[in-house]
């Protein structure tokens, strides 16, 4: 799949422009704060239902306008979609496939697949597991209409049941309360860790690969998924999960909060045996956060059919001459936008500049 045309009406920067894509390599030059990053916000938002860089939807509105919009062209396998993004002043939503509203915004996820990376993202290994659980579900809900679905019951359940136990935990008859929401949050819950199971057996194949030819085969990377519930056929997480809510409800009262759960697991990320995620350095958890993502395109390809777009913001000047050729090397078969202020690579690309939230046709 890939982008054809996007047109920006008061979206950050931009008043009202429309830039054409190619498929391969786009680049998009221009000196720092011009809108280049914004650009990439306004894929992501197309692809995603939300802005990879704020909560705040006002802020996506240009300054002294009320409302903004984004319109994508997308060309896939078999038809082109247009998305249309659109957002007032009272951060209302509209989203459009093909000229019809969704009913639920989260229905854009999955027609437009992107991933992102810029060096914010390195956050992905060196900070909480958090950042880690955002990554699984965020691949995973663009891959499976099932999963999101799953996730967003979870994630209403998981709220319900933190609201009992903070409101209610001194009620005596809090532990049968908790019993109707812990029949409900099981059966999402181990359908969501036995998801994100397979999801890192198979990235763990293709980032293993892509991490040994970043590092010249100096260092090998390894990916598991960390849980207290096991692998294992679903009736059986499904048990698993249930009789340990039931063992950590003294705990969930007196914290007040739900401490098993999907919501609680991580990555492991390992190189050469030393924990990536305490011991690595900036290099190495960079190089580690490089792997996933690039491993992540295989995935896509894998499950979907087809490649992914991918969304490179201002990565080049972090990553030395090997890392750089490579990086474009395995992205040359998809639709890449890439950020920077300079691009002098010899390589075959379409260039995009940007001044001022404007196309420079000159």
């Amino acid at each position: 799949m890939y982008i054809k045309e996007i047109t920006l009406k008061d979206f950050r920067n931009y008043e009202k422009e429309t830039i054409n894509f190619k498929d391969g390599l786009n680049v998009v030059v221009g000196n720092n704060a011009m809108g280049k990053t914004n650009l990439l916000e306004s894929i992501y938002c197309c692809g995603i239902g939300k802005s990879v860089k704020t909560n705040k939807y006002k802020e996506l509105i240009r300054w002294g306008s009320n409302t903004s919009y984004i319109k994508i062209v997308l060309q896939k396998k078999y038809r082109d979609y247009i998305i249309e993004f659109s957002i007032d002043d009272k951060e209302k939503k509209i989203i459009k496939i093909n000229g019809v509203p969704l009913k639920k915004l989260s229905e854009i996820v999955g027609i437009m697949n992107v991933i992102y990376f810029s060096p914010d993202e390195m956050k992905l290994i060196k900070e909480s597991p958090v950042e880690r659980r955002r990554f699984m579900d965020i691949s995973l809900a663009q891959q499976s209409k099932a999963y999101l679905y799953s996730l967003s019951r979870y994630n209403e359940i998981i709220d319900k049941r933190n609201k009992l136990l903070k409101d209610n935990y001194k009620d005596s008859n809090i532990k049968d309360m908790l019993t109707i929401w812990n029949d409900q949050l099981v059966k999402e819950g181990a359908f969501i860790i036995s998801k994100r199971y397979e999801f890192v057996d198979k990235l763990k194949v293709f980032a293993e690969k892509v991490h040994s030819k970043l590092t010249d085969g100096k260092e090998k990377l390894e990916l598991e998924y960390e849980s207290v519930i096991k692998n294992a056929p679903l009736d059986e997480m499904i048990q698993d999960l249930k009789k340990k809510l039931e063992d950590s409800v003294d705990k969930d009262l007196s914290l007040q909060y739900t401490n098993i759960g999907p919501h609680r697991d991580d990555i492991s990320i390992k190189s050469n045996n030393i924990d990536m995620r305490k011991y690595g350095s900036q290099g190495q958890q960079r190089t580690c956060a490089l792997s996933l993502k690039l491993a992540e395109i295989s995935l896509f390809e894998d499950n979907m059919g087809e490649t992914p777009i991918l969304l490179l913001d201002d990565v080049l000047s972090e990553l030395d001459e090997s890392r750089r050729n490579m990086l474009m090397e395995l992205s040359a078969e998809l639709q890449t936008i890439i950020t920077c202020t300079d691009f002098d690579m010899t390589l075959p690309h379409n260039e995009i500049r940007i001044v001022n939230g404007k196309l420079d046709r000159s």
